[in-house]
């Protein structure tokens, strides 16, 4: 099989540009809102109840790989077919910009502990905080993402079952990771679930997908 052959089986022509523009948009949307908002008041959602979730720093290795687990995720959403894709990055972005929306109205943050030498994986951690400030918090965008990837896979019999299973444990893995490793509180975790399923529901309910879908046919085609 040919090199265009093989791209084309992994990531459909049809979906190469929309899966760009979603990037696009994570990136936009995370520092773009941390840009805006820097300088403004943030507010502090921590409870007692997060005080006392633990610190464990090897479960950064659950938070990095979310990332990995995204990548397959949303390149399977888009492989599917057109509908399939559309609904999927539909709900990403009405998501995506809605978080937006709510970085700047309710700027959070929230106060990170020090990182424990002697604890295994401590140096992940430290790693973490380095690169990731503690901004843009509410809702969690690692929990809207992993969620997302799960609600594509839920109830499609085409999809192994144990792919299906996995995909719901690890993005619960993934919000547990969040607040075990200090980088989000419970608010956030849970904002992010939820606002993934009402995306996801919005998408496949209303004419959401099918008007999105519909601009980037039009686009491929070169018409207005």
């Amino acid at each position: 099989m040919d090199l265009p052959r093989r791209t084309e089986k992994l990531i459909p022509s049809y979906g190469r540009l929309p899966l760009a523009a979603a990037l696009a948009l994570q990136v936009t949307v995370y520092w773009g809102t941390k840009l805006i908002a820097g300088s403004w008041r943030h507010y502090d959602l921590t409870t007692a109840l997060d005080r006392a979730v633990p610190l464990l720093p090897w479960t950064t290795v659950i938070y990095f790989a979310a990332y990995i687990f995204w990548v397959a995720g949303y390149i399977l959403a888009v492989r599917r077919s057109r509908e399939s894709a559309w609904r999927f990055l539909a709900a990403d972005m009405a998501g995506k910009l809605i978080c937006a929306a709510i970085f700047l109205l309710l700027p959070t943050t929230n106060v990170r502990p020090p990182v424990p030498e002697e604890a295994p994986m401590s140096w992940a951690l430290a790693l973490l905080y380095a690169l990731d400030t503690p901004e843009d918090l509410f809702p969690s965008l690692h929990c809207f993402c992993s969620w997302l990837c799960w609600a594509d896979v839920r109830g499609r019999k085409t999809v192994p079952a144990g792919y299906r299973a996995f995909a719901l444990m690890f993005a619960l893995a993934v919000g547990l990771s969040t607040l075990t490793t200090r980088q989000h509180v419970i608010a956030d975790v849970a904002a992010g679930f939820a606002l993934a399923e009402i995306c996801w529901q919005l998408a496949g309910h209303t004419r959401l997908s099918a008007l999105y879908g519909r601009i980037w046919e039009r686009a491929r085609a070169g018409r207005p």
